[in-house]
Parts: C-alpha cells; sequence; structure tokens
C-alpha cells in the first residue's frame, strides 16, 4: 500500500493502543520501511551492469553509442534460498522418478521431475565419478515483454522471471514465491529511420542472449562441480545446476531459438509446410550448418539467423531448441482458438454470408449460470484477455452450431477434446493415446476452412506447435506447470502494482526496491513460521493461555467428559421422538450438476 496509507493504519493502531499507554511497533512509514531493509532474510541485493555497441559503425545513428544498463539479481542466490525455503520441503522433489499406476502398470506424468528429460540429465550427470549421487537442481527461466502504460510514456519492461524444477507444478502455479523476478533486460530504442536496420535488429538480439548469459554465469562453477547446500527439511546436500525449461511465447522462442519469424523453433520442416514430418533441431546440427553455409542460405533453406550466439552456448549439456518448453495459453488459447479458428469463423459468417450479428447473439444470449461469463457484446470488445479466451472456448461450441457446416463443428470438438486434455494435472498413457487421436480428427476435419476459401494456408507456428506436445509432456511432465501464464500472472505482483506503487517518474529503481521488500517479508515470515511464531492468534498470546476462545470447545478430541454430553443429547432428543423416514436406497441417476448464479444479471442481450 502507499505510504500514505500506511501512516494512517499506524495512526489508527497507536488511537487503540493509547487507553493503555503503549505505542505501535513502528512510528511511520519510514520506521517500517528501515526495519524490514535491516532484515537479513531474503536478501538478494539488485545489481547492474552495462552493454554497449561495439561493431563497426556507419552513420553513427544514436544507438550505436547509447549504454545499456541491465538489472539483475544474483540468481545462484535466488535459488540458494528457494532450494533452503520451508515452505517447500514437502512439495519438492529431490531426484528424477517414473510414476506409473498401481493398476495396469501404465506410466503418468505430472510434476516435473516425473519426465524423461529430467532422467536423462541425471543420468548424463552421474557418469562423472564427481558427480554420482548428487541432487540435479534444473533452472526454469520465462521472459516477456510487457507493457504497464500506454500513452505518451508508454513504460516497458522486460522481467526475466526464475524458478526451479524441483519445486512441483501447484507450487509454481500458485506462486507463493517459486517463481521470483530475477533481472529487467534493456530495451535498445532507436529512430523509425533505423528501426529495420539489420545492424540494429542483431545488435538487440545479441543484446538480450548476453545479458542472460552474463546474469547465469554464477551457475556455470557449479554445473560441472558439487555445490553443498542446506535444504529446507534442514538436511544438506550436494547439489549439480542445470539449465531447464524456458517459458516463452511464440516471438520469445523466435528470439531464443535464433530462428527466422515463421518457422518452428522445434523442428527444421519448411515454413510453407510446418506440418510435414522432419527431424528436430539440435546444437551439433546448427553449428554443422554454420560451418558448411553461408549466412543467406542459413535463412532462406533452413530458417537459422547465422550471426547470432545463443546464450545457452555458454553453459554445458544445454540445448536451446530442446528446452522450449509448451505454451498453452499462447499457443493454443491465445494463438489456436482466438487468432486462427474464431476468426475463420468470423470470416466465413461476416463475408460469405453476411449472419455474423445473429451468431453474435447467441453468444450474448448466454444463460447467467455459475462457471460461465456472459458476453453482452457478444465478440465485440477490443482487449481480449487468456480469461475471456477461455471463457468463449466453453459457449462457442453450442453457438456455431446450425450456422456453419458439421465439419467445422467437429473441428472445433476435436480441438476442445486436445485443449482440455493437456490441461490435466496428470496425464497418462491413456490420455496420451486420446489426446493423439483428437490432433488427427482437428487435422482431418479443418481442412474444410481451405474447401471454403478461408484460409489459404495452415503452416501457422502456433499451430503447428500441437504436434510436439506429446513429445514435450513424456519430456517435461504436466503442461501446466510451465505455462506462459504463470509468468503473466506474476507480472501483476512484480511489475504492475510496484509500477502502480512509485511515482511513475524514473520507476524502475522503485519497483526494484519493493520487490526486494516483499522477497524480505516473505522469507521472514517463512521463518517465523519455523520458529512457532505464528501458530497462535492474538487473542490467544494476549490472554496467555495456549489456545483460542474456539480450541476451548468440546469436540471429539477434547479432554472433558464425553459421556456427559452424550447424556445431555439424549435429554433434548429422546429415540421415541424421532421420526420415522423413508429411505429410498434405489439407484439415483444425475444428469447435471447447474448453480445458478447468485447475484441478477442487469446487463443481458
Amino acid at each position: 500500500m502507499s505510504a500514505k496509507h500506511i501512516d494512517t493504519l499506524l495512526d489508527l493502531w497507536a488511537a487503540t493502543l493509547l487507553e493503555h499507554g503503549k505505542q505501535p511497533l513502528f512510528a511511520n512509514h519510514w520506521d517500517l520501511y528501515n526495519v524490514i531493509d535491516s532484515t537479513p532474510l531474503g536478501s538478494v541485493p539488485w545489481k547492474s551492469f552495462t552493454i554497449s555497441y561495439t561493431g563497426e559503425k556507419h552513420d553513427i545513428p544514436q544507438w550505436m553509442n547509447d549504454t545499456f544498463i541491465v538489472w539483475y539479481r544474483d540468481p545462484h542466490k535466488v535459488a540458494k534460498n528457494m532450494l533452503a525455503n520451508g515452505d517447500y520441503k514437502d512439495e519438492m522433489d529431490y531426484a528424477p522418478f517414473h510414476e506409473f499406476l498401481s493398476e495396469g502398470d501404465e506410466q503418468q506424468w505430472q510434476d516435473f521431475m516425473s519426465g524423461s528429460w529430467a532422467w536423462s540429465q541425471a543420468d548424463e550427470i552421474a557418469r562423472d565419478p564427481d558427480t554420482h549421487e548428487v541432487t540435479f537442481v534444473p533452472i526454469v527461466l520465462g521472459s516477456d515483454k510487457m507493457m504497464v502504460s500506454v500513452g505518451i510514456s508508454n513504460n516497458e519492461y522486460y522481467p526475466l522471471y526464475f524458478s526451479i524444477g524441483n519445486v512441483r507444478n501447484n507450487v509454481r502455479r500458485a506462486h507463493h514465491d517459486a517463481v521470483s523476478v530475477t533481472a529487467f533486460l534493456a530495451i535498445p530504442k532507436t529512430t523509425k529511420e533505423h528501426a529495420s536496420d539489420s545492424s540494429f535488429r542483431n545488435f538487440r538480439r545479441q543484446l538480450f542472449h548476453s545479458s542472460l548469459a552474463k546474469i547465469l554465469s554464477t551457475f556455470k562453477p557449479w554445473m560441472t562441480k558439487p555445490e553443498i547446500i542446506r535444504f529446507g527439511d534442514g538436511y544438506n546436500q550436494c547439489v549439480i545446476y542445470g539449465l531447464g525449461p524456458y517459458i516463452a511465447d511464440y516471438e520469445e522462442q523466435v528470439l531464443l531459438s535464433c530462428i527466422v519469424c515463421g518457422w518452428c523453433p522445434k523442428c527444421l520442416s519448411p515454413c510453407d509446410d510446418l506440418d510435414a514430418d522432419s527431424l528436430c533441431h539440435c546444437r551439433e546440427h546448427t553449428e554443422t550448418l554454420l560451418e558448411q553455409a553461408t549466412l543467406q542460405e542459413l535463412w532462406s533453406e533452413y530458417g537459422i539467423v547465422g550471426d547470432l550466439v545463443p546464450f545457452t552456448n555458454d553453459f554445458p549439456r544445454a540445448d536451446i531448441h530442446k528446452l522450449l518448453s509448451p505454451d498453452i495459453l499462447h499457443q493454443l488459447i491465445k494463438g489456436a482458438f482466438k487468432d486462427h479458428l474464431v476468426d475463420w469463423v468470423e470470416h466465413y459468417l461476416r463475408h460469405l454470408y453476411d449472419i455474423y450479428e445473429l451468431f453474435a447473439n447467441r453468444i450474448a444470449a448466454v444463460a447467467p449460470c455459475a462457471g460461465l461469463q456472459c458476453f453482452p457484446q457478444g465478440r465485440g470488445f477490443k482487449q481480449w484477455t487468456g480469461d475471456d479466451s477461455k471463457a468463449l472456448m466453453k459457449v462457442y461450441l453450442p453457438a456455431i452450431e446450425g450456422y456453419i457446416p458439421v465439419d467445422v463443428v467437429k473441428a472445433f470438438q476435436a480441438f476442445l477434446d486436445f485443449c482440455y486434455m493437456v490441461r490435466r494435472d496428470v496425464i497418462t498413457e491413456l490420455t496420451l493415446t486420446q489426446i493423439q487421436d483428437a490432433l488427427e480428427r482437428f487435422h482431418r476435419y479443418r481442412t474444410i476452412f481451405s474447401t471454403l476459401s478461408v484460409v489459404p494456408t495452415f503452416s501457422l507456428p502456433r499451430q503447428h506447435s500441437m504436434v510436439h506436445y506429446l513429445f514435450l509432456i513424456q519430456l517435461f511432465g504436466s503442461p501446466n506447470g510451465l505455462c506462459s501464464s504463470i509468468t503473466e500472472a506474476k507480472h501483476v505482483k512484480a511489475v504492475k502494482e510496484p509500477w502502480q506503487r512509485s511515482s511513475c517518474f524514473n520507476a524502475l529503481g522503485q519497483m526494484l526496491l519493493t520487490n526486494q521488500r516483499l522477497d524480505k517479508l516473505s522469507a521472514a515470515r517463512e521463518d517465523f513460521h519455523k520458529h512457532g511464531m505464528l501458530d497462535r492468534t492474538c487473542l490467544s498470546e494476549e490472554s496467555g493461555a495456549g489456545h483460542g476462545f474456539l480450541d476451548s470447545l468440546p469436540d471429539g478430541n477434547s479432554n472433558g467428559n464425553e459421556n456427559e454430553n452424550e447424556d445431555a443429547q439424549d435429554e433434548v432428543q429422546p429415540e421415541e421422538d424421532i421420526e420415522d423416514i423413508e429411505v429410498d436406497n434405489g439407484p439415483m441417476s444425475v444428469l447435471a450438476h447447474v448453480e445458478l448464479a447468485k447475484t441478477p444479471q442487469y446487463k443481458r442481450a
């Protein structure tokens, strides 16, 4: 909250203590800030380094002379704090594993360490006698450029998020400090005249990779040599770090994998036929091509930007093409569903039959029901969020039925089946078979859009990414633990709210301090809980009793006279006064469970 509100709260606290002649713990907001800043727990200070252009200079545009500042926290210390966090001791996997159902010996995938990637990495590490029987800690990264204000200032920020693969998916999705903002990358800008210059674009890309290599350099000694770390369960263990999955949307994946936009970052399929069978990208193949092909041949025939060096080349056992994780939010929900299928149906209804308004009225007429979002204007609003797209997925299939060909409905049905199955927390071998069947049905029925002349090609990178999901699930576990919705939600706490809390002028320094104080508060809370300081309520502490008022009430585990309580109940309700109730023990069939809206809907179509 703001400093003014903190002072108001402290004044109210002081007013309640005046009659007792006492003072609150903090005099004002500055006193509170000083106490937080002096807390040693969770202290990972922010540092910075500068990067500037050192290549050949011609025409000397301004960006060639500029110095770009990157703010970051030592991710090695952030990882040690996460491993030492006692809140994760029961929500952390210390070794890779394969999980099977008790019936049928069927393998299933859930958390990250249940995937085959972590298993293969541990096998490779175990070949070295010096690193045998160590704990493997995968480094999970994510980045996404964002804008906090649109207008004259256009404040853009480029946060880099950090996590570890040992914590389970439910902890990472709930954040709980298992996802931490580690850096704010530089965003080079230039005039409109030089924005399309190849030198500027290459510098901007290489700046990104060089920044990541510099930030992660503190891990490098401990990727081949074990380090002793104290974990949250109180035991010391030898650990080896390794670069793990990278959470990113398609634009970020293009930048990370150093490919040309429109190509697939995972496989070698040509950009005009992405769904063709092909081999996967790998670091060895790319390095061989760099030795034998020209930059132009790499660009046009393989979709590789040959004059860029990925940051993963500086680290052992790292291949950026293998580390890109599936992204349900941007690839499926916002990409294939909203930007592709929904737009194709709109084009069909609006331009070919001009009945789009009738169809939009169907969406607007969705009955108010718990779990369903109402769309009073149909689909006609500008800013779409991921939640809006998810809500539209629930009502879109019945809305289009009757207005479009049957094959289009079947294509939507197959796609929705695919989406809902890959979003599950636990995915089994049977689920993988069902996912493959849904994908084949979707590819078979989506050809109707080409027959209707709605879309000329299906070589769309985000839609093509669906063919890689089965393999990526077996590599990294359930995709919902590595989805960009995690980093999108973290934007609010790490960037947007600290920016709103700042003066909005040169706000980055204030945002860094806010994030540092929040981390210290979180670490202090975990330490207080570990020492039993948060076990009781304020009322029980003030009364001097070992329990609160509610704890003193008799229950099944109390030490009171249970027999007396039973006798009292018998006196109140004698057995002979109980009415006979007819009980129907026959089979009962429930077709559906419906909850009506709790509040009336006024904006109805």
